[in-house]
């Protein structure tokens, strides 16, 4: 079974009376492992696509099943919320004014699966300015997980969680960097612990926007050697999927699903490199 299965997903944003699509119901699966990339050039749809398996962006239609779990299964989401406010769709029901985006329920199954199964690193890093290197990586663990799916460091004691995250600064080479801000850190160093942070819930999957988009070449191969280093642990079974329009990571990954226009021109299946090649 796949570990992510997209079927039609379809994202449309209104605009006046008109309607965009940005993504036309594409249809892929990325399995347990994999270092895939959904690749295009500028407004192709690939981050939208990125932001809709990380559930941070809701679809029109179609259908996402995450590590076995049906994400939108018995709910319309042609009657939901989008973000802007409007209905997803047209936006030109009103049956549904004054009502939440997206009903309670499901609105907790989504945080929960974010929590539990996603882990996302950010272009921008989107670390906390007054957390140091620990408390940045840490984060994920205080969000409250009552409410919601478990993830597997929930059941560790307070040691054994303070050893993994001291594990994963280790990995990613900020043993040293403990106690410093993120305005105390360069780029590639700030790309670090957002890489540790994604990873701390030991989630699936891990998406990757643009992540090489504010590095200079040399961090830009220091972090996806890490990467790909992280892929290839058998102990941590990470699969990555960026958003990229970067042919070097397209070369470095095993599956790569090229969109144009909102859809799939191909979905391809190869052997990656393991370096990222600054002459390419």
């Amino acid at each position: 079974m796949a570990l992510v299965s997209v079927e039609n997903l379809q994202k449309i944003y209104p605009l006046g009376k008109q309607k965009v699509e940005a993504v036309k119901k594409v249809s892929f699966e990325i399995e347990k492992g994999e270092f895939a990339a959904i690749s295009g050039p500028s407004g192709s749809g690939k981050s939208t696509i990125l932001n809709m398996i990380g559930l941070i962006d809701l679809p029109s239609s179609g259908k996402l099943v995450i590590d076995g779990v049906d994400v939108y299964e018995g709910y319309d989401l042609s009657k939901t919320f989008s973000d802007s406010g409007k209905l997803n769709g047209d936006g030109q029901n009103s049956e549904f004014k004054g009502k939440n985006k997206v009903p309670n329920k499901l609105d907790k199954r989504i945080t929960g699966l974010r929590r539990s199964h996603i882990g996302f690193i950010f272009q921008t890093f989107n670390l906390i300015p007054v957390l140091n290197v620990y408390e940045n990586i840490q984060f994920p663990l205080l969000l409250d997980s009552k409410n919601s799916a478990k993830c597997p460091v929930d059941s560790f004691s307070k040691k054994e969680k303070d050893e993994w995250i001291r594990f994963l600064m280790e990995k990613v080479g900020l043993s040293d960097w403990e106690k410093h801000k993120p305005s105390e850190l360069s780029g590639g160093q700030r790309q670090r612990v957002a890489i540790a942070r994604a990873l701390v819930t030991k989630a699936p999957v891990i998406l990757a926007d643009e992540p090489t988009a504010n590095l200079d070449s040399e961090n830009s191969k220091q972090i996806l050697s890490l990467m790909k280093e992280l892929n290839n642990d058998k102990d941590l079974q990470t699969t990555f999927i960026f958003s990229t329009h970067d042919k070097r990571i397209v070369q470095m990954c095993d599956h790569v699903i090229h969109i144009f226009d909102g859809q799939i021109k191909l979905d391809e299946h190869k052997t990656g490199s393991n370096t990222y090649d600054l002459e390419a």
